[in-house]
């Protein structure tokens, strides 16, 4: 077909093995992006909130019934010209339920969102726990995915060191500055304001 391929009501294109079912490919050997697959939303009222396009992944449960394990899709969250925004938002089944795994924001980017008990962990070449974010337990560690019993949990296994205060300033005022702040709604005459331990094994 050469040109534009329009159907009234939905296309579906059935294959019986694992090849590609689509392809799209483009020929042009300039620097410019293609192919494109763009998913237009042609609205003549757009509004916020508006639902712009949606990848689904399905595939059967146990009984047999087709099921959308995994989602991508966008949204509007200011249609107005000039000051337009958008979320992209990746959704996963988690315990037979559809859950946001990661939004990708106009104001901040959000893991784990509505608290699905979904850890954050990023690899480094050596460390497969280089940052980990426990969902569930409410601690972040460096190095590590055991929590050793702080909100952040910080581990090495040599004697470099292990957390690094730096200043660059050429200034001759203090810093760097490390701060322990007590920040009490009711401060009292006799209150610690902090503590150091340094603990090892017996």
């Amino acid at each position: 077909v050469d040109g534009v391929i329009t159907t009234s009501d939905g296309m579906v294109i059935t294959t019986a093995d694992n090849t590609d079912t689509l392809q799209l490919i483009s020929t042009d050997a300039d620097a410019n992006e293609g192919p494109i697959l763009n998913l237009y939303r042609n609205s003549g009222s757009p509004q916020d909130d508006d639902v712009l396009g949606t990848i689904k992944f399905d595939g059967e449960d146990g009984a047999g019934n087709q099921e959308t394990y995994s989602r991508i899709y966008s949204s509007i969250m200011q249609e107005v010209s000039g000051s337009e925004d958008s979320n992209l938002y990746f959704n996963i089944m988690k315990a037979g339920t559809e859950r946001n795994a990661l939004k990708l924001g106009r104001i901040v980017t959000i893991f784990n969102e509505d608290g699905q008990d979904i850890d954050f962990r990023v690899e480094s070449d050596d460390n497969a726990n280089m940052l980990f974010v426990d969902g569930g337990s409410d601690h972040v560690n460096i190095g590590t995915s055991t929590d050793l019993g702080g909100v952040l949990n910080v581990h090495s296994d040599d004697n470099t060191d292990t957390l690094v205060a730096y200043s660059s300033d050429a200034d001759s005022n203090e810093g760097p500055v490390v701060r322990l702040w007590r920040n009490s709604a009711s401060p009292a005459d006799g209150d610690n304001l902090g503590f150091l331990y340094f603990s090892g094994e017996n």
